[in-house]
Formats: C-alpha cells, sequence, structure tokens
C-alpha cells in the first residue's frame, strides 16, 4: 500500500487531487496535513476524512515537530506539496506571510522527507534514501514571467508533433496570442511576491536535488478552474456575482491572457507524475487553453443566462432577474500592480514523456464548473460566510 502525505489538500486543487486519488486507487493511504487558512474548507473534504484510507492532521507545514511526527508514525511514500499562500492580491499587501509559507515551509517539508528516508551514504558521500520515494512539488506557470501578447486578435496554432496532438485531441478551435510558450526550459523570472515566493521553492526543492540526491518532481501549471474552487479567483467570483446581481470587477481592458485547465486534469497529470516521472525532472501541465479574461468573463455570462433560459429551475439560485445577467455587469476596475500580460505554457515535455494529456475541452469544462456551482450553493456560502469553521469545531473540538 502507498502512503501519501499531501499538503493543503482542504483547498482547491489538493481536495480536487485526493478526490482523484481515492477514486482511482482501492489500495491507498493518504495523511492530510492542512492548517485551514481561510482557502482551507474542512467541508471541501468532509466525505474523505471519514474514509478509512485517509487521516486529517491539523498542522502548518513549518512546523517542524508535527511534519516530523507524521513520517515518525506512517512510512510515507510520496509527499505531494501543495500548501502554499496562493493568490497574487493577498502577496502585494502581504509579502512576509508568503516567504514564510511558501519558501520556509517547503524547506521544512524536504528536510523532514530527508531525514525520514535516508537509508546512508554512498561512495561519494551522497545521501542514499528508501526505495519508491518521491517529493513532489506543485508549482506554477507564473514562476516563468509573462509573455508578449502578440496579437490582438487569437491566430490559429498548428501542432505538428503527433504526441503533442493528444494534448488537443477532439478540438478544433486551438488559438494562440502569441509566438513564445513557457517550456521547462524557459528561464526562471517571477514578477510578483507569490510567484518569487514559488520560484524560491522550486529553487530548494532543485537544490535538495542536486545537493543531497533527493528523489524529487516539480510541476508547474496553468490556471485551474473547476469545483471546490475559493470565490476569490476569476472564474468563481465572476459566477457568484452573476447571481447575486453584483458588478463583475475586471481589471485594465480585460486583455491579460491566461491558459487554464480543469483541476481534474491537473490531479491526473500529478499521479502521472508520481509514477512515472524522471527523478528531479520539471513537468509543466497546460492545455493550450489561451484566452483573454474579459473574454472568459462573457462565456460565464452568456452560459448561465443560457442554462437559466432553459432550465427555469435553476433560477431559485437567482437573488436578481435572469434578464439582468448580461454584459452590464461588468465594470472595469484599476489594473493590478505590475500585472503579467500572458502565460501560455507549453506541455509537450508532459505529453511525450508521460501520455498525459487534459481530457476537459474548456467549453465543456466551464459548462461543468458552472453547473457544479449551481448546483452547490450551500457549499459557496458556507466557504463565502465563514460557516464551515462551525463544521471544524463540532468535529475537532474535543480532540
Amino acid at each position: 500500500m502507498k502512503k501519501y502525505l499531501v499538503t493543503g489538500a482542504a483547498g482547491f486543487i489538493g481536495a480536487n487531487f485526493v478526490k482523484y486519488m481515492l477514486s482511482k486507487y482501492d489500495d491507498i493511504y493518504i495523511v492530510i496535513l492542512d492548517k485551514l487558512t481561510y482557502a482551507g474548507n474542512l467541508g471541501t473534504i468532509k466525505n474523505e476524512i471519514e474514509d478509512s484510507r485517509v487521516e486529517f492532521v491539523l498542522g502548518d507545514i513549518c512546523d517542524k515537530e508535527k511534519v516530523s511526527e507524521i513520517f515518525s508514525k506512517h512510512d510515507i511514500d510520496y509527499v505531494v506539496n501543495f500548501a502554499a499562500e496562493s493568490h497574487v492580491d493577498r502577496s502585494i499587501t502581504n509579502p512576509q506571510l508568503f516567504l514564510e509559507t511558501n519558501i520556509l515551509g517547503t524547506q521544512n517539508m524536504l528536510e523532514c522527507a530527508k531525514q525520514a528516508w535516508t537509508t546512508g551514504k554512498d561512495s561519494n558521500g551522497y545521501p542514499t534514501y528508501k526505495d519508491g520515494k518521491k517529493y513532489l512539488q506543485v508549482s506554477t506557470d507564473e514562476v516563468y514571467g509573462s509573455l508578449s501578447k502578440d496579437y490582438d486578435q487569437p491566430q490559429p496554432l498548428e501542432i505538428t508533433d503527433e504526441e503533442v496532438k493528444q494534448v488537443v485531441k477532439g478540438r478544433t478551435d486551438i488559438k494562440t496570442y502569441g509566438d513564445k510558450y513557457f517550456t521547462e526550459t524557459t528561464p526562471l523570472d517571477p514578477r510578483s511576491p507569490y510567484s518569487a515566493s514559488k520560484t524560491s521553492a522550486d529553487l530548494i526543492v532543485r537544490a535538495y536535488n542536486e545537493t543531497y540526491k533527493m528523489p524529487i518532481n516539480i510541476t508547474r501549471c496553468s490556471n485551474n478552474y473547476g469545483p471546490y474552487h475559493f470565490p476569490e479567483k476569476l472564474i468563481p467570483l465572476i459566477i457568484k456575482n452573476i447571481l447575486e446581481g453584483k458588478k463583475l470587477p475586471v481589471y485594465g481592458k480585460g486583455e491579460n491572457v491566461r491558459d487554464w485547465l480543469y483541476v481534474e486534469d491537473h490531479a491526473k497529470a500529478i499521479d502521472m507524475v508520481l509514477n512515472s516521472g524522471r527523478v528531479g525532472e520539471v513537468y509543466n501541465i497546460g492545455g493550450f487553453n489561451e484566452e483573454t479574461n474579459i473574454n472568459i468573463v462573457k462565456l460565464v455570462i452568456d452560459t448561465i443566462a443560457r442554462i437559466m433560459k432553459e432550465e427555469p429551475s435553476y433560477q431559485s439560485v437567482l437573488k436578481v432577474p435572469v434578464e439582468m445577467i448580461n454584459y452590464d455587469l461588468i465594470t472595469y476596475v484599476g489594473d493590478r500592480l505590475g500585472h503579467d500580460m500572458r502565460y501560455a505554457i507549453d506541455p509537450s515535455k508532459t505529453a511525450r514523456e508521460l501520455g498525459w494529456y487534459p481530457e476537459t475541452p474548456f467549453t465543456v469544462g466551464i459548462e461543468k464548473t458552472i453547473r457544479w456551482n449551481l448546483d452547490n450553493q450551500d457549499w459557496v456560502e458556507e466557504v463565502a460566510s465563514g460557516d464551515y469553521q462551525k463544521y471544524y469545531e463540532q468535529m475537532y473540538k474535543n480532540r
């Protein structure tokens, strides 16, 4: 039985990873370590922590004693580190918190894993490790900085490599806003306190591999979307505001471009890297899904308006008349400081080496995401109001 230590698994991507793994494998055991900050919702994984294959530990990745205790209690095979402060706007107002969690927390996780897995030294003095161990750092495309937006209107993207074509299997509307993409060899060039902290974490992970020969991988993903997404990020925030008839804030002119990835496809990729990724390697995870922020907002408006008209039963979640779901909700606000213009990942290496490709076209994924939000308004309201803390107190006040 493989044992996983998954940090930050009460958050968006981590929770979806745990759900995916438990549904795919029967013979696994997952220890969840989460501090339950504002974006960590215990209610998101309430079914999972009742599973006999899961143990929840309340704690901070910076807490050496707590992390070491987990390694002492369990023979952990894989560490998957999702835990991070992750919102750019918050990093601009409080950068020190991001440095503490994302850099020092990562180093603490690495050191505890190294100590638990080390069996001795080889003839050159490097540590040797137990078989089958790996530390995976979940990172972001933001460590690469910003790409140029070369076209105001998207241009068709042609892919000639047969293996890479699997990444866009079944899609006919592949487009791009620029000539260049982030690859695993793109120089790191972070522009915000958040991305600088994640870059630093990546470099620490890399250093443990080079200095101590520790078995590691780093994955760098594009913007994720899907169920259980905390409503401060673009897509869930827009959905929530539309249903409440509130204005939809769009930075600048909404021309910034992001590459979008359905969260379950990301979970699938991480699983494949854990099992088949070459030790020491970085793998980019994206799906050639470039779109401007303003077009994302308009697509969400159009999709919700269509669903409400085609399936009137959903109108019960609206706090405004359905006629008010239109582009008049859009309001342009002052641009974010240092706002990166374009992100676009080239996942060719991941496709070639691991056979991974994103299974969810964006138009399908965005409707699935909207419908999940419509069907799970209780979750959205709990997260937004903080009522999920009551669930935490009920479950753990006597433990």
